[in-house]
Parts: C-alpha cells; structure tokens; sequence
C-alpha cells in the first residue's frame, strides 16, 4: 500500500541496510489486487502489509497499527469540526477501499460502520488510497482511510480523528509458510524497529 510505503520506508531502508549489508534490496509497490498472487508465485520474498493478508499458505506477523480517520475535502462543514461524530457520517457518500481477498462486506471500515449503525453508500470503490484521495478532492464523497495516508495526501483534503471510534488497521509483514529464507526475519525485525517510530 503506497501511504504504507511513504511512512515506512524511509524508516526501514536504512534499517536494512545497516542490517543486511551488500544484500541487495529490491521493492515493488504491491496493490491491494496482487499482494497475495506476488507472495504466492514468489516473485515477491516478503511484503508490508496493510491490512494483513489472510491466506493459509500466508504467514503474518502483525507489528502494529494505524487508527483510521476521515478523509475530506477542506470545504466540507465537516473540515470545521476537530474530530467528527460518528453519527456525522449517516447518509454521505463512502469512497470504499475493500480488501480484495475478502467479502468487502467484511473489512474493518465496514466493520466499524456497521457497528455505530452508521448507513454511508458507496460511491465507488477503489484499490488504492492515492485513489481514493483524488476522489475525496473532486468532491465525490469521504474516504476513511489510515492516519498515515495524511503523508503525501494532496492539498485540499483535511484529515480528522472519529470521535467514539478507537478503530484501526493492522501493519504486518507477510511471507510464505513455506519460505526457507534467512532474511524474513532480519525484515521482520527491521520492520518492528521501523514501525515503532512511526
């Protein structure tokens, strides 16, 4: 996920590079469509994930978390509050991000909604939180998305916390079970240092 990307990765190479030195490092940007397919053929060791990625073949180790916030346009009435009510989310339209790999009905956005009874109709629904920043910019609808997608957001959307709501979506880093890899683990540890300084 690339706001996964832009809070982590210059926390985490140079991590790896004072962990694993003359080991050559190569990264690509997964989509929320081809993380798991990238694991599974191995054309992909280990992966930073967000949310973990929940097949049997898939192991996770969960090393921390985002709390979600409401994406808006900074015109939006909403932009005044500094944190918004639940119940402010009743009825205006959801610039949805599912988790490819499981009912949509299931993510933890939905979740979260479902929970505080709040009914948002979805607008559209997209792969990626770049994507759904630029949607939340043309004014079609709100996104509810990771703290960390603030970073690179682009000018004109406004970030606020969910009052009520202590929710958030987990970082981990995912590899196959059956990987003999020695360098999964310097990643993972690597990753843990990284995420806590976040």
């Amino acid at each position: 996920m690339f706001v996964l990307a832009n809070a982590m990765l210059p926390r985490l190479i140079p991590e790896l590079r004072r962990s694993v030195p003359g080991v050559d490092l190569e990264f690509a940007e997964l989509s929320a469509s081809t993380r798991e397919a990238r694991l599974l053929d191995r054309s992909v060791t280990v992966a930073l994930c967000m949310p973990a990625i929940n097949h049997p073949e898939i192991q996770v180790a969960r090393i921390g978390a985002q709390p979600f916030m409401l994406a808006m346009p900074i015109r939006s009435p909403l932009a005044r509050l500094g944190t918004v009510p639940m119940a402010r989310l009743q009825g205006r339209p959801l610039i949805a991000l599912p988790p490819p790999e499981q009912d949509p009905a299931s993510s933890a956005v939905s979740a979260l909604l479902r929970r505080h009874q709040i009914v948002m109709p979805i607008a559209s629904r997209v792969e990626t939180v770049h994507s759904a920043m630029s949607l939340v910019l043309a004014g079609e609808g709100f996104a509810i998305v990771p703290a960390c997608a603030k970073l690179g957001a682009p000018r004109g959307i406004v970030f606020r916390p969910l009052r009520d709501a202590a929710d958030s979506i987990d970082i981990a880093v995912c590899w196959r079970r059956d990987s003999q890899s020695p360098l999964i683990r310097t990643f993972l540890k690597c990753a843990e240092k990284a995420v806590a300084r976040m």
